[in-house]
């Protein structure tokens, strides 16, 4: 739902108390999942996999002492990770 209020940054007259919230209005958004169960049991496996792996790795790398920046990598398998745990949650 498009409000059709247009605000600029330098306009030092706004007036807030003119505006509503839509908790107000009584319009609320459903989320509805649209993936089944099963899906969503995959991608939360594939997070936990792939967090549990990068510990792994980490691990091997700090025992190791592997330079710092290496450790940098490491940015990828743990942000799948994080990416199959939000989809499982957010049901998308």
């Amino acid at each position: 739902m498009q409000s059709g209020l247009n605000l600029r940054f330098s306009d030092p007259k706004i007036d807030f108390s003119s505006l509503s919230s839509d908790e107000d209005e009584g319009n609320y958004q459903v989320c509805l999942a649209n993936i089944s169960p099963a899906e969503r049991r995959k991608r939360l496996r594939f997070g936990i996999i792939q967090f549990v792996i990068s510990l792994v790795i980490l691990g091997a790398m700090l025992y190791f002492d592997v330079h710092k920046l290496w450790r940098l990598t490491l940015i990828l398998p743990f942000g799948a990770a994080a990416a199959g745990f939000f989809q499982w949650r957010d049901k998308t």
